[in-house]
């Protein structure tokens, strides 16, 4: 029995030492890609907006959605970015994370036409390999905040697609406890994705990042079949 314990305690050791090492591996590997100032960051045709939920539970406006739209639209007005590719989750009926933000962006001042909604973006790494193979975006500017900022940045060096990242604002630290502990987890999951080759749910056909105010409804297709 003492074996075991002693064997279970190494495990669990070696099985922490491992997470830490991947989390700092991946936070190092992106710093010099990561920008805070909005003078800084240099101009990209598209900004890739990762989608989340607007409310969390209890109602309550999710600080990391408000702040996440706040970013999208100063780097627009700041001219930084020409459109804004919003890429989440739509796989329920009633949950629609790119119709919600564009709706959102729109109410804060973005064009319609400069919007363009990735509904198949149901993971991280969903969201960057089809911004490239379906949207064609080529180099792009992610927006989210640091700590998804990073690996999302990951994800593309390892996919050799050209991107650097504009970081928004954090929630209060009280409020990150939990996102910060999935986040270890997520990056592990996220390594053995792409050891494993991992592709995205969804590619179908290619999407062109173009003005849709001048493009008929009928032609904007933004949904992967």
């Amino acid at each position: 029995m003492k074996r075991l314990l002693k064997y279970t305690l190494i495990l669990l050791a070696l099985l922490v030492i491992f997470v830490v090492s991947v989390d700092m591996w991946v936070t190092y590997t992106v710093k010099q890609q990561l920008y805070d100032d909005i003078q800084t960051i240099g101009h990209r045709k598209v900004g890739l907006l990762l989608g989340t939920s607007k409310y969390v539970a209890g109602g309550r406006v999710n600080l990391y959605y408000k702040y996440r739209i706040e970013a999208a639209v100063a780097l627009y007005n700041a001219g930084k970015i020409d459109f804004i590719l919003v890429s989440g989750d739509n796989r329920k009926e009633n949950y629609n994370e790119p119709w919600t933000m564009k709706k959102d962006l729109e109410a804060a001042g973005i064009p319609p036409g400069r919007i363009i909604l990735d509904y198949a973006g149901f993971r991280t790494l969903d969201s960057i390999l089809r911004s490239s193979a379906v949207f064609e975006a080529g180099s792009i500017i992610v927006i989210s905040q640091r700590f998804h900022n990073e690996r999302a940045l990951f994800i593309a060096n390892r996919k050799s697609i050209n991107a650097i990242a504009y970081n928004a604002q954090d929630p209060p630290q009280h409020l990150q406890v939990k996102v910060m502990i999935r986040e270890k987890l997520a990056r592990v999951k996220m390594l053995l994705d792409l050891v494993f080759n991992k592709q995205p749910k969804f590619y179908g056909d290619k999407v062109m990042i173009e003005d849709t105010s001048t493009v008929p409804v009928q032609d904007t297709v933004m949904v992967a079949e």
